[in-house]
This record gives C-alpha cells, sequence and structure tokens, in this order.
C-alpha cells in the first residue's frame, strides 16, 4: 500500500528542524505520562528539550558535560520505574558513551530512550569531530537496541511517542538542519514498518531520515526518463521490515540505499543483510565514502560526497544496468 503524503514539487514545502519534532513529542509526552523524565549534557536549546525542561522542571536533570553519567543515570531511573530520554549530540551520545550505553541499558535492557541530535554531515560548520556518520552502525548492533531515523520534524514527533510505549532500549536519530517537512499527521508510523511513499517497478530506493525526501526527488526526475522508482521509507532501521523491502526487490530487481551516514554498517549494510539471506538483487549504496567529514555549508556538504538527489540517480541509474 502506498501512503499517501503531499504532491512535494508543485509548491513551496515548509521546512523544520527534524530534532524540533522530538521536542514537540517530549511537550505531548510530559503531559500524558507522568514517568517520562529528560536529561541533558548541557544542550537543552540546541536539542529541544528546553521546553520540556521549563514546564517539567522537577521531572529534568542537567548532567552537565559528562555523557558517561547521562547514560548511567538514565539507567539508574529506568531501574526504578522512570522512561528517560537523554540526549546530547550524536557524536558525543552514543558516541562517546557507547559502553555505558552498551552494559548499564542494553545489557540489562533498561527502558532508556536515547535521542542522537545533529547527526550526519549536515551538521555543516562544527566539522568533522561534531558529524555523526557512524551511530546507526554502533547502535543497531546492539542487542535488545531499537533504531528510529524519521524522515522529518513530523515523523520524529511520532518516533518520540512511540519510544515511550517500546519496553527496552531506543535510539532516534535526529538531523540538525532544517529539512523539507512531508510527512503529515495521517502518515502511519509503527516500529518495525516501512512505508512505501511512491510505487515504480525499475528500482527500490531504501532511504532513511533526510535523505528520503532526496529518494523521491529523484524518483521525480527519473520519472522524465522512463525509469519509475519504488521508494520506501526505512525510518524503523532496526527492527527492520524485511516483508516489505523483500516483496519491493522482487517487484524491481535491484536497489539504492541512501542515508546521511557511514555506507559501512549502516541502514544499506542493514538493507543487504535481509536481501542476500532472502533474495538477493544488485545493490547500490549511497552515503558517506568511508571519510571523515568537514566544515562547510550542509547542502555542499551533502553535494560534495554524493548523498544528495544527483547522487541517487547517478546510483539508480548503475543499479539499473547491473540487472
Amino acid at each position: 500500500m502506498v501512503e499517501l503524503i503531499p504532491d512535494l514539487f508543485s509548491f513551496n514545502i515548509a521546512q523544520a528542524p527534524i530534532r524540533q519534532g522530538f521536542g514537540e513529542g517530549m511537550m505531548i509526552l510530559g503531559k500524558e505520562n507522568s514517568d517520562v523524565v529528560g536529561l541533558c549534557c548541557d544542550l537543552t536549546e540546541s536539542t529541544k528539550m528546553g521546553d520540556f525542561a521549563k514546564a517539567y522542571p522537577d521531572r529534568f536533570v542537567e548532567v552537565g558535560v559528562a555523557e558517561q553519567n547521562l547514560a548511567g543515570l538514565g539507567a539508574g531511573m529506568a531501574h526504578e520505574g522512570k522512561i528517560p530520554f537523554i540526549t546530547s549530540y550524536a557524536v558525543f551520545s552514543p558516541g562517546r558513551n557507547w559502553d555505558q550505553i552498551r552494559v548499564s541499558i542494553c545489557y540489562s535492557n533498561n527502558n532508556v530512550k536515547i535521542i542522537g541530535s545533529h547527526a550526519g554531515i549536515s551538521v555543516g560548520p562544527d566539522g568533522a569531530t561534531h558529524q555523526a556518520l557512524e551511530d546507526i552502525a554502533i547502535t543497531r548492533v546492539l542487542p535488545n537496541m531499537t533504531v528510529f531515523v524519521p524522515a522529518d520534524a513530523v515523523e520524529a514527533r511520532k518516533a518520540t511517542i512511540a519510544a515511550a510505549k517500546i519496553k527496552g532500549p531506543v535510539y532516534i536519530r535526529l538531523a540538525r538542519e532544517k529539512t523539507p517537512q512531508f510527512t503529515t499527521d495521517e502518515t502511519p508510523f509503527e516500529a518495525g514498518r516501512a512505508y512505501v511513499f511512491r510505487e515504480g517497478i525499475h528500482c527500490t530506493i531504501a532511504a532513511a531520515g533526510p535523505q528520503v525526501y532526496y529518494a523521491l526527488k529523484a524518483a521525480n526526475d527519473l520519472s522524465k526518463e522512463g525509469i519509475e522508482c519504488e521508494v520506501l521509507n526505512m525510518v524503523s532501521v532496526k527492527p527492520m521490515d524485511e516483508t516489505t523491502l523483500i516483496q519491493s526487490a522482487k517487484k524491481t530487481g535491484c536497489v539504492v540505499s541512501a542515508e546521511e551516514h557511514q555506507i559501512t554498517g549502516g541502514v544499506g549494510s542493514a538493507v543487504a543483510e535481509v536481501l542476500s539471506k532472502n533474495f538477493p538483487v544488485p545493490q547500490e549504496f549511497v552515503g558517506m565514502p568511508d571519510h571523515f567529514g568537514e566544515s562547510g555549508e550542509p547542502n555542499e556538504l551533502i553535494s560534495k560526497w554524493g548523498m544528495d538527489s544527483k547522487a541517487i540517480m547517478g546510483a539508480v541509474r548503475k543499479v539499473i544496468s547491473r540487472k
């Protein structure tokens, strides 16, 4: 079933930071569930935890620049029945505190929600040290962990609310820069589900995060060449919707994965794991090609390192030639 989304290319689509949806979700959860608590590492405004902290000061802890303590405190609160959302930049959490997440949260299957903000190369001028390009790889490998990569702010709000209802660790990856807001309140969201955002017969584009919009743009432009691509929103990276992915691959016969992350270990690798076991087809990978990022404007970096719609179009043409 194709999910209804607006006609993206007939009007100027609204833009918003994906992390904004997290902040909105926290305000909804704060009102609905008194067990929801927030923790942050001196980045309250940047991570969009600020409104929750002001509205529920007795349920918010400013940990300071101490990401390992952030994970430990979250684990302790979860052990006592709370639902902690721990927030920082993704390079620091889950980057700097991966050991504490592994042992104190995942090994114990503690009910902690890890919010990695400012992920991907689109962090821009902050440069390579602050551009998390490995976080999907290091979280999806952990037992008990659920991993969401929302495509826009609306989907991030839904992922945040859904995370509070999942028993166990959840990682949500959020971008910093404003991106097109193209899903709606009616667009479905569920853990373990991928969604067909565009039907096609020549190639499947399995995308996550902001690259879903780039994939839709690429598919729209390729359609003018007579190439009809099916676009999947792989928002639930773990658990992955194997059924929808395999059905699409059987229909199109080839796959392009697209993400703002290292090609190795990310969404594309997860897609390849599913297909190699169930229905092997040619696959091309759009993502960061085994390199650290650099300082620059977000759109310039996305273009330079081959993660925009033009790069996806090139990968589609190449993978079709391999069928």
